[in-house]
């Protein structure tokens, strides 16, 4: 029955007829519901979908934008990360959290979420059971923001290229805030997803950092980085969106094609989330969690919000 159920998701998630949020409403209602048939699977196909999918979604884009965008984002991403870093370490240390959970929820936080956490994991000789509260922790918030940001973004009258740089900044996975800025709209979709990706980059210089401090390339311990490769292709659909017109009837649909990719990560995402890993994450990394996420959430909304931070 739970096989049957979990296919009948994604079938219908694939369908067309329901939006990024419902399929993950759909894929949690799941996850609480059955244990899992398809764990490992579903943890991989979803990894793959969502680079694809960001891959599909570049042929809907302007070159010209996503270099803006990648450009005029540096500065503050470089600020955002070192700051939120920071007060990730200051959070763990005050609220007793594990050395590697603290640094690996700041990571995921200042960064891109899962993807941050599986790169920088293994550097930091990460255990198991850290990477799945850290994973669990960032997931259980992820989850939320897809859901409250469009929300505050109606409340507080955000202009749509307000509300994608706020998500970029402030939403943990790619995923999440290409779901969110997808519901606010098309210009919300494109600064999202181009400022999302070129945070994404900096999982690099903080893998590498991490690397140096824990003295692995001294001992011999080479742990392998994660560089996201599907940023490259991103950039080249968006090339071929912006030089070459003689295949634009295609581009439509291959962009159709990722949104259909992202509604299916996201109902996969939300059956991998249950009660079990709710009780794993435990209270203490969970708060940390919380209460790093809402003060960079809330600093860098006053930020664009002020003018300070602006495309």
């Amino acid at each position: 029955m739970s096989k049957k159920l979990f296919f009948g998701g994604m079938i219908l998630s694939a369908s067309g007829f329901v939006s990024p949020p419902i399929a993950l409403a759909l894929g949690l209602a799941y996850g609480f519901s059955f244990v899992h048939p398809f764990h490992v699977e579903s943890r991989q196909l979803s990894k793959f979908l969502l680079q694809a999918s960001v891959i599909g979604l570049g042929f809907g884009m302007d070159l010209h934008h996503v270099l803006q965008a990648g450009r005029s984002g540096f500065v503050y991403t470089a600020a955002s990360i070192i700051i939120a870093m920071a007060l990730g370490w200051l959070l763990g240390k005050s609220l007793l959290v594990q050395r590697r959970v603290s640094f690996l929820i700041s990571a995921g936080t200042a960064i891109c979420g899962g993807s941050a956490i599986a790169a920088v994991g293994p550097i930091s000789n990460a255990t198991e059971e850290e990477m799945a509260v850290s994973l669990g922790t960032v997931f259980v918030l992820n989850s939320v923001a897809l859901f409250v940001f469009p929300a505050i973004g109606v409340m507080l009258h955000l202009t749509q290229t307000q509300f994608g740089l706020w998500a970029a900044l402030a939403i943990h996975d790619t995923s999440s805030v290409v779901g969110a800025s997808a519901k606010y709209g098309a210009v919300a979709l494109a600064v999202g997803t181009t400022v999302k990706l070129a945070r994404a980059l900096w999982i690099v210089p903080v893998s590498i950092g991490t690397s140096l401090v824990r003295g692995n390339s001294k001992r011999g311990n080479s742990a392998r980085i994660q560089w996201p490769w599907f940023i490259a292709l991103f950039c080249l659909a968006a090339v071929a969106n912006t030089y070459l017109p003689a295949l634009a009837p295609a581009y439509p649909a291959l962009k159709h094609l990722g949104i259909i990719g992202l509604t299916v990560t996201l109902y996969l995402i939300g059956t991998g989330l249950s009660l079990a890993t709710l009780r794993t994450v435990g209270v203490r990394p969970l708060l940390q969690g919380i209460v790093l996420w809402i003060m960079v959430a809330t600093g860098s909304l006053a930020l664009i919000r002020a003018g300070w931070i602006h495309l």
